[in-house]
């Protein structure tokens, strides 16, 4: 199985393609971080705000109050759930690169493959290297990264009909009431719509 990303897989998206053999992108193609957000708020940055706020505490005790109004506005369990979701994040990523990109890889050289994991992991979770949920990883980054990506510019029909697909589904989505679209190479649709 390849994941296509003419345009943007962001999040769960990136996460999906990881679960694949092989990522195909293109030169306008962008993948993004994988780490988790709890109520639109980063949970890694959660965590190092908590974090941040027991040390400046043990290093400065009149900085209490400061912290306390901050931290007294997080819900009970916050920073557990935050640790949660980010240990999660990270298992499946793992599991999902394991099972599909670097499944061959792990059978030829095991250490090797679980360091390209590891590595990969580290550069999709750590948000002081990405600094946004939003922020764009780019082809030439995915492949510095050591995902194995297949740029679809190396295939001139291939790309014709991968942004004729694209073009088409967008298109479809802005100018009608369709969210999803699920075709098959046999012209089999399913079309899910909504109603204002």
């Amino acid at each position: 199985m390849r994941a296509i990303v003419p345009q943007l897989a962001m999040s769960g998206g990136t996460i999906i393609a990881c679960a694949c053999k092989e990522i195909l992108m293109g030169k306008q193609s962008s993948i993004g971080p994988i780490d988790p957000q709890i109520n639109g708020m980063s949970a890694v940055g959660i965590v190092s705000e908590f974090d941040r706020a027991k040390e400046e505490i043990k290093q400065d005790g009149s900085t209490i109050n400061v912290w306390g109004a901050i931290i007294s506005g997080y819900p009970p369990s916050l920073i557990e759930t935050c640790e949660k979701a980010i240990s999660w994040s990270k298992e499946l990523a793992v599991q999902y690169l394991s099972g599909s990109m670097f499944r061959d890889d792990l059978m030829v050289d095991s250490e090797n493959a679980k360091k390209k994991i590891r590595h990969i992991i580290q550069l999709l979770t750590d948000s002081n290297l990405t600094k946004s949920h939003a922020r764009h990883i780019s082809t030439p980054s995915c492949k510095s990264y050591g995902l194995k990506i297949n740029e679809i510019e190396k295939d001139q029909d291939l790309q014709d009909i991968i942004l004729s697909v694209h073009h088409a589904s967008a298109l479809t989505i802005m100018n009608t009431f369709a969210v999803k679209i699920i075709e098959n190479q046999n012209g089999k649709a399913y079309i899910s719509t909504y109603s204002n």
